[in-house]
C-alpha cells in the first residue's frame, strides 16, 4: 500500500432521515478543482501562532512577524512532539495526507481517521491518540478558540475549498452549487472535525445542483470538487 493510504473515513453516505446506509466515494486522492475565483479559507485569526500587529519603535513601524511554518511532514507523538487539540491547515494542493492512528504500528488497522486533502482541513487531534501523520501538507496551525470566534465568516466559498468552519469560516445558511459533472462534486455538514464515520451529520455525491441548509449548529462544512457555493438564504 502507498503512502498515501486509502481514506477509510471520508465520502461515505450516511443515513439522513430515510433509506439504507450506501457507500459512495472513498478517494485516495483530490477531485477536479470547482469554478470561479472567490476564494474562501479559514480566517488567520483562527490560528494561536498569527502574525502580531506592528509596534513602533523610535517613530518608524516595525514589520509584521512572520507566521510560524507550523507542524511539517512527518510522524508525530500526541503528548509529546504534537500538543492534543483542533488543528488547521490551509492551501493545500493535491497530496496533501494526514491521518490519526492509536499506535505506530503502520498497519491500516492503526488507523483512527485519515483524509486526502485539496484546500483547507482541520483535525482535532485526541489526547488517547498516539500518532499523528502528516505528508506534503502546509503547516498546521493549533487553532485558538477566542481567536477563531471572532473571524468573519463568508457567505461565498471555493467549491473545491477543503473545510470551513461554520461561523468563522463560513456563515450558516441555505448554500447552492451549480454546474457540478460526473458525481464528483462531494459536500459534507460535521458534527466535529473528528472525522469519524460519527461525526457525519449528512453527506451527497452531487451531478448537476446541489442545495445545502448548513445550520448554525454544525460544526463543519466540507467541499470537494464542486464548483463553488453562493449562499441563497
Amino acid at each position: 500500500m502507498s503512502q498515501h493510504k486509502r481514506n477509510w473515513f471520508a465520502r461515505h453516505k450516511v443515513l439522513t432521515g430515510v433509506g439504507a446506509v450506501v457507500a459512495v466515494i472513498a478517494v485516495g486522492g483530490a477531485v477536479g478543482a470547482g469554478g470561479g475565483s472567490d476564494d474562501t479559507s479559514p480566517t488567520s485569526a483562527a490560528t494561536q501562532d498569527a502574525p502580531k500587529k506592528a509596534e513602533k519603535t523610535g517613530g518608524s513601524q516595525q514589520p509584521e512577524a512572520k507566521k510560524e511554518k507550523g507542524l511539517g511532514d512527518g510522524s508525530f507523538q500526541v503528548g509529546s512532539d504534537i500538543k492534543p487539540g483542533t488543528y488547521v491547515s490551509s492551501g493545500n494542493k493535491d497530496g496533501c495526507y494526514w491521518e490519526r492512528a492509536k499506535d505506530a504500528s503502520g498497519s491500516t488497522d492503526a488507523i483512527l481517521a485519515n483524509d486526502n486533502v485539496t484546500g483547507a482541513s482541520y483535525v482535532t487531534v485526541l489526547a488517547s491518540d498516539k500518532i499523528f501523520k502528516s505528508s506534503d501538507c502546509q503547516g498546521w496551525h493549533l487553532v485558538d478558540p477566542k481567536a477563531a470566534a471572532k473571524g468573519t465568516p463568508k457567505t461565498t466559498l471555493k467549491g473545491n475549498g477543503g473545510m470551513f468552519k461554520v461561523g468563522t469560516d463560513i456563515a450558516p445558511g441555505t448554500y447552492k452549487s451549480t454546474g457540478n459533472k460526473d458525481d464528483q462534486c462531494y459536500w459534507e455538514r460535521a458534527k466535529d472535525a473528528s472525522h469519524s464515520t460519527e461525526a457525519i451529520a449528512a453527506n451527497e455525491n452531487v451531478t448537476g445542483t446541489a442545495i445545502v441548509r448548513i445550520g448554525a449548529g454544525d460544526a463543519y462544512f466540507k467541499s470537494s470538487g464542486c464548483q463553488d457555493w453562493v449562499k441563497t438564504g
